[in-house]
């Protein structure tokens, strides 16, 4: 379980990373976990988790940094957008 651990730290730091331009539009984002198949599960909150563009800033902005930096991961989900 190591390599998850560091992984994770690793995820937690590129989402700190992209947090503040989400904050400038009212939003919001929180690492939730990552899956035994490199899935992460993020929390999209404030004006992101109602957004009609969360999905794409989701996979345009945040999975694509999230992948550059650290190509194991397979994808990143946000868990409230699938309610």
């Amino acid at each position: 379980m190591g390599d998850n651990t560091e992984l994770q730290s690793k995820v937690e730091g590129i989402i700190e990373q992209i947090r503040p331009y989400l904050q400038n539009d009212g939003g919001d984002i929180r690492f939730v976990n990552i899956t035994d198949d490199n899935t992460v599960n993020v929390e999209l909150l404030g004006a992101c988790g109602s957004c009609p563009y969360s999905t794409m800033t989701l996979k345009n902005g945040v999975e694509e940094a999230v992948k550059k930096a650290l190509p194991q991961i397979k994808s990143v989900e946000a868990i409230n957008l699938n309610h």
